[in-house]
């Protein structure tokens, strides 16, 4: 059976997908598991009154599964594992929690206006964190294979990379070489390459935060 999905439609470029990291999480989690799936591309300025009647939040994603409409990434990625175990992408208990700091530390950095604030120092020691742990437990955050919080994870250090080089010229400095080596391997796959929307599209997502 096939799955309903509806994500964020570029801005003010109909037709294509858009840049938010938690309907790449879940587009992601269905390629990777090789679910079928029929994409609804939403314009979250001016949300179509079907969606709105199905999900009054008029929130992305939101998936269809056996006639039920379902909100929210955790959830989803949760019954989507449930649902289709055949490629099992649950992350170890251990490892679930790694990296979960960094999305937050960006957005508070790529923010600011004050340069003295903390937020770029908070950023990097999430980086460095997760550059221990991949030095040690590599290639992904749970080993050999990718899991459920290296599909959460990806997106959310494309936009961190793309967002940041825009509009602070920062990067994630050399020395973290193991992130390095993360970001290419998450970035190079064919699940990941179908999923991500183009850096236009991103830096123009970010702009109305990033200058509000």
């Amino acid at each position: 059976m096939t799955v309903e999905i509806c994500v964020k439609e570029a801005s003010g470029v109909p037709g294509k997908l858009g840049d938010c990291p938690f309907c790449q999480r879940v587009l992601l989690t269905l390629e990777e598991k090789k679910v079928p799936y029929k994409t609804h591309l939403i314009n979250l300025s001016e949300k179509p009154q079907w969606f709105l009647e199905i999900n009054p939040e008029g929130k992305v994603p939101l998936i269809k599964i056996e006639d039920k409409w379902v909100a929210d990434s955790d959830v989803i990625v949760g019954i989507l594992e449930e649902k289709y175990p055949e490629t099992p992408l649950t992350t170890h208990p251990e490892f679930t929690t790694v990296g979960s700091k960094i999305f937050i530390s960006f957005v508070r950095f790529v923010k600011s206006k004050d340069a003295t604030d903390g937020t770029e120092q908070a950023l990097l020691d999430e980086l460095k964190a997760l550059d221990e742990h991949l030095k040690a437990h590599g290639p992904y955050i749970a080993g050999e294979k990718i899991t459920a919080a290296d599909l959460s994870l990806a997106p959310k250090l494309y936009h961190l990379e793309i967002a940041l080089g825009h509009f602070k010229k920062w990067s994630v400095p050399e020395n973290l070489t193991h992130v390095h080596n993360y970001t290419k391997l998450l970035f190079a796959g064919e699940s990941f390459s179908k999923t991500s929307a183009p850096a236009e599209y991103v830096i123009a997502g970010w702009a109305p935060k990033v200058n509000a």
